[in-house]
């Protein structure tokens, strides 16, 4: 008799493997998702059931893409492409595909400062905060309520006492130790704080797999700040294990201002139905001498799968270097075959990921990965000095980006993400430069798979069948 509810939950398991691996063959974005999925809810229906209610949803319905969707975005995009025309005209081609992706235009007169580290990128932005006149857009994936955070929180406090307009965004699963008090505090000073997905979120299942991984401030609408950095101490170096931090941001001027606040305005009104128009500035200021860009928003309510299609047209431009630095290599064969057409046809074409290790799967995910672009030339670097995480793409001398997206299925498919695209070649060449200072502190990887401890070369292996999941 006891073992009759241990039958029937077992039974009741296997039903919704099966329901479940039905429903992924048919949503899944790719047929490698569809396969991993089928592959472990038959395999481990135990863990995989509970999985696939928490990771299994493959569209993220119901968001807005403002940009795309709105006639009258659209018509104010034209308009304003014509005011900011781009400086260069022989990329246009190039850019034209960009261009589709992003849903905004390339414009001309844009100011970009590379911010190193987490000193570096806090005190810009304190600074500009402190300078705030009429209104602060601030969102990050991670707030942590330690020193960073409580920094942060003073300077939008403080903000918000001198009659500066302050909105705060923030993503439930990233930041979720973030305590309620932290929040009130802000509140209670007149600081608008909002969960990106308290309004529109899901309400009757567990869904973990869609986060907005954007990491942006603007202020004023004149100055704007994107890349890799979150709101906590171990992005200051502060962490025992992880430290020395190695992380990118980047401050924006210019045009490209406004296509950030755009983005920020569509995750304002997912999360809280308001639509942001009134007292925003739509029209910075722009330099004559400034550079041509465009922000890159990408996510999983895109109709197309913009996130690997911008690494994809952006490694099939690429002539005569490629170089990618992320904390993650977790891709598809789609990208993987454009990176090693890149490598056969001449392009020096550099990987750099961290040594240290955040987290294990994808990092073993990673190794798999390792020895088949080596064949092609495609070199791998292992920085050494810390724990990095920066998100940059450099493509030849003509342009460069720095953001929130990392080479990894996550952000081309999953995540909500953002990068700074910049067409220029003062741009590029800054983004040389450092890049060329990690290259310094890392080591080129040469041990193949097979030369690796037992646990990492099987490890690897195994990792790798959930790919399209990480």
């Amino acid at each position: 008799m006891t073992s009759l509810p241990i039958i029937l939950s077992y039974l009741l398991v296997q039903i919704f493997a099966v329901l479940f691996a039905l429903r992924a063959i048919e949503r899944a974005r790719t047929p490698q998702g569809s396969v991993a999925w089928v592959v472990f809810l038959f395999a481990a229906p135990i863990f995989a059931v509970p999985a696939y209610l928490f990771l299994g949803s493959a569209r993220f319905r119901g968001y807005t893409v403002i940009r795309r969707e709105s006639k009258q975005v659209r018509e104010g995009l034209k308009r304003f492409a014509d005011t900011y025309p781009p400086n260069q005209t022989e990329e246009r081609g190039l850019v034209r595909g960009f261009e589709h992706l992003a849903g905004m235009p390339l414009c001309g007169g844009n100011g970009f400062q590379l911010l190193v580290d987490g000193d570096e990128t806090f005190d810009a932005i304190f600074a500009a905060l402190d300078r705030a006149e009429h209104y602060v857009l601030v969102q990050f994936y991670i707030i942590h309520d330690d020193d960073l955070g409580h920094e942060l929180q003073a300077r939008l406090i403080a903000c918000a006492a001198r009659g500066v307009s302050v909105r705060l965004l923030f993503d439930a699963v990233g930041s979720k130790n973030l305590p309620q008090s932290w929040r009130d505090r802000l509140t209670q000073a007149g600081v608008e704080v909002v969960n990106i997905h308290a309004l529109r979120g899901p309400k009757t299942r567990f869904q973990l797999n869609f986060r907005n991984h954007r990491k942006s401030v603007v202020v004023d609408g004149v100055t704007g700040f994107i890349g890799g950095l979150n709101v906590g101490d171990e992005y200051m170096g502060q962490d025992p294990v992880l430290s020395p931090w190695r992380d990118t941001h980047c401050r924006l001027t210019g045009p490209v201002v406004a296509q950030l606040q755009l983005v920020f305005a569509e995750d304002w009104h997912w999360a809280t139905g308001e639509v942001l128009d009134d007292g925003m500035n739509w029209r910075p200021p722009a330099d004559p001498d400034g550079m041509d860009g465009l922000i890159m928003p990408t996510g999983p309510a895109d109709t197309m799968e913009t996130g690997a299609l911008y690494f994809i047209a952006a490694i099939e431009a690429a002539q005569e270097r490629l170089w990618i630095a992320s904390p993650y290599l977790v891709v598809e064969n789609d990208v993987l075959g454009a990176l090693k057409l890149a490598a056969l046809r001449g392009v020096d074409v550099r990987i750099l990921t961290p040594k240290a290790v955040d987290h294990r799967i994808p990092w073993l995910a990673a190794l798999s990965y390792f020895d088949d672009l080596e064949d092609t030339g495609v070199q791998i670097w292992r920085y050494q000095d810390g724990f990095m995480h920066q998100k940059i793409l450099l493509v030849d001398d003509r342009f460069a980006s720095v953001g929130t997206t990392n080479f990894d299925n996550r952000s081309f498919r999953l995540n909500f993400e953002a990068t700074a695209m910049l067409f220029d070649r003062r741009a590029a060449e800054a983004v040389a430069e450092m890049l060329e200072a990690d290259f310094s502190r890392s080591v080129r990887l040469t041990m193949r798979l097979n030369d690796r401890p037992l646990w990492q070369r099987h490890g690897a292996r195994f990792a790798r069948l959930f790919a399209p999941l990480l």
